[in-house]
């Protein structure tokens, strides 16, 4: 049986006495074997990453930068082993394995131009003879906690800007899909990396708490669940830690009437149904305002989403391939029926769903349900499925305030041709990524990804300018060289003026 060991100081850890099985999600069969680390496997990848940060974070920028781009490079030559990697272990098709390594390697390419971003500030003449500057220095150490649904972007968000910035990193990736995270460690070594300053541990609740409770870790990010999200921002703030801790989300897709139908159907069953619906910044609940435009755009949606093809993850034909667990498959049919039971009027049902030759596999069909309400269970949570509901809201205030007022606060777009519904929607609306005719608004490597209210817990969002503030802390210097005569010994009591 192939075992997915940690990667530390450049290589494995011996003496790993707990395992969890990796499955293959299109036939359920186990492929392989993660290893799970403890709190003294931590001590080992902490006490190498304190060995080695201080040398990498002396290291000029424009060296650390030549490491990212021969990183760049290396990534760019091994696309189509990571995606069939990735694949063999997530279940998404392989072109939605390469859209997830190529959005990891657009922040990869951001810290190549880091030596310009991490410029400090200067003001000549502050005061007599006084200056002022101030310079961005590494954190240390820091660590990023990742969900199973992008094995290769989310670590390449975090760790990429990490390492750039002068840190060393650790990783504690989603021990359902480990290999990914592990070959991005060597290829990093192979790219001139010092050994220690990107390691990889795998684990479960056991080893994110050692990451949350050591001293010696300074900043920590997460992604996942919005109750694991509270959960470790609390627990890594009380140890003392900088945190950011991004969660779910209930992303609607606002359907104004004059919007282009066929153009949005489209966008929805890509946003909605691919990568089996595995996204946070997935589509799950359409709104079409107007009883028109939701008639319409139901009779437009049923024969669009009965064409998806649902296959195996190397099936070059198929849309999307398996969810990622039997349990996971299961807690999604038990919200469909929880929708059906709350009234909801299940309009194509991907229940039972089977593949002929995978019947093993953790497949499900697309979903669709209408004449979905707020007062719904299934409305209020994240499903994370190949599951679209459909909100109908009689006008544009209320299309406005059912996003607003979810609990859940990532990403929401709205479809019009109406540049003034569209510019009041992007003012008002309570959410922190806002798409206009762009249904998964997942902004560029040089902005920054964040949600609000449970969609994320901390100031600071996650690649861009953000994340360079968040892996950084600023060194403000206020220096004066003086000359001639000492001066009035009794001024040095007082507190200095720049006046």
């Amino acid at each position: 049986m192939r075992v997915i060991d940690h990667f530390v100081a450049g290589g494995p850890v011996p003496e790993i006495a707990r395992f969890a099985d990796i499955l293959d999600p299109n036939n359920g069969g186990i492929q392989a074997q993660v290893a799970l680390g403890n709190a003294a496997v931590l001590d080992i990848a902490v006490a190498a990453a304190s060995a080695a940060q201080p040398a990498w974070a002396a290291t000029n920028p424009q060296r650390r930068a030549r490491v990212m781009f021969r990183f760049k490079e290396l990534i760019e030559a091994n696309m189509d082993a990571l995606a069939h990697m990735l694949s063999s272990e997530h279940g998404k098709v392989i072109a939605d394995s390469k859209g997830d390594i190529q959005r990891g390697l657009e922040v990869v390419e951001f810290t190549c131009g880091l030596p310009h971003v991490m410029k400090g500030e200067f003001t000549q003449g502050a005061g007599p003879g006084i200056d002022v500057y101030s310079m961005r220095q590494p954190i240390g150490i820091g660590a990023g906690i990742t969900p199973f649904n992008f094995p290769a972007m989310i670590p390449l968000w975090m760790g990429a800007v990490a390492v750039a910035t002068g840190n060393a990193f650790i990783l504690k990736p989603s021990e359902r899909d480990p290999s990914v995270p592990n070959r991005l460690a060597e290829l990093f070594l192979e790219a001139g990396l010092p050994a220690g300053i990107f390691q990889v541990v795998h684990g479960d609740k056991e080893m994110v708490d050692a990451i949350l409770d050591h001293p010696a870790i300074g900043a920590v990010s997460f992604v996942g669940s919005s109750d694991i999200a509270h959960y470790v921002y609390n627990r890594g703030v009380a140890a003392g830690k900088r945190v950011q801790a991004m969660g779910g989300a209930k992303n609607h897709g606002i359907v104004m009437p004059d919007a282009n139908l066929d153009q949005v159907v489209n966008d929805l069953c890509g946003a909605a149904f691919g990568s089996a619906g595995e996204r946070c910044m997935a589509l799950p609940v359409v709104v079409p305002v107007g009883h028109d435009t939701a008639e319409r755009l139901r009779a437009k949606l049923i024969p669009a989403i009965n064409a998806l093809r649902v296959g195996i993850s190397t099936d070059t034909e198929a849309h999307y391939g398996p969810v990622v667990t039997a349990v996971h498959k299961a807690n999604i049919e038990r919200w469909i029926q929880t929708c059906a039971d709350e009234g909801g009027e299940i309009v194509i049902d991907g229940r039972g769903f089977t593949l002929q030759g995978h019947e093993n596999g953790f497949f499900i069909g697309p979903t669709l349900i209408d004449h979905v309400t707020t007062d719904m269970d299934s409305y209020h949570n994240e499903i994370f499925g190949p599951v679209l509901q459909i909100v109908r809201a009689e006008n544009f205030e209320e299309a406005v305030a059912l996003p607003s007022k979810h609990q859940y606060g990532n990403g929401v777009t709205i479809f019009t041709r109406n540049g003034h519904a569209a510019r009041e929607f992007a003012a008002r609306v309570n959410v922190g990524m806002v798409g206009i005719n762009v249904p998964i608004p997942v902004p560029v490597a040089y902005h920054s990804f964040g949600g609000w209210k449970r969609s994320a817990f901390g100031d600071t969002n996650q690649h861009g300018m953000e994340g360079v503030k968040f892996w950084t802390k600023v060194k403000t210097v206020t220096q004066r060289w003086p000359g001639g005569s000492v001066g009035d010994l009794a001024n040095a009591f007082v507190i200095p003026t720049m006046g």
